[in-house]
């Protein structure tokens, strides 16, 4: 089924973004979670968040109830590629 959700996630998120090239899934597991870690180009983080974060709300409720029943729950994350640098320049 992981399968299946990776390419749903795929599915929805590719259109949105302006470098598809550059998405990529990290698969993960926990006890009580299928964990989708997504990366993507600096650029397309905001716009896969959106205004108030609806977009992100948007795919994980889709996501959701894809999900089988007998399946783990899943859990979408966005990867944050900001170097330690960065981060304390802005702080």
């Amino acid at each position: 089924m992981s399968a299946k959700i990776e390419q749903l996630i795929h599915t929805i998120v590719e259109p949105l973004v302006d470098h598809p090239e550059e998405l990529k899934i990290e698969l993960g597991e926990s006890e009580d979670f299928m964990e989708y870690n997504l990366i993507l180009h600096p650029d397309d983080v905001g716009r896969i968040i959106g205004k108030k974060g609806r977009v992100i709300r948007a795919i994980r409720t889709i996501i959701y109830s894809a999900r089988n029943r007998d399946e783990k729950r899943a859990r979408i994350t966005i990867a944050d590629d900001r170097s330690e640098e960065t981060m304390t320049e802005e702080d």
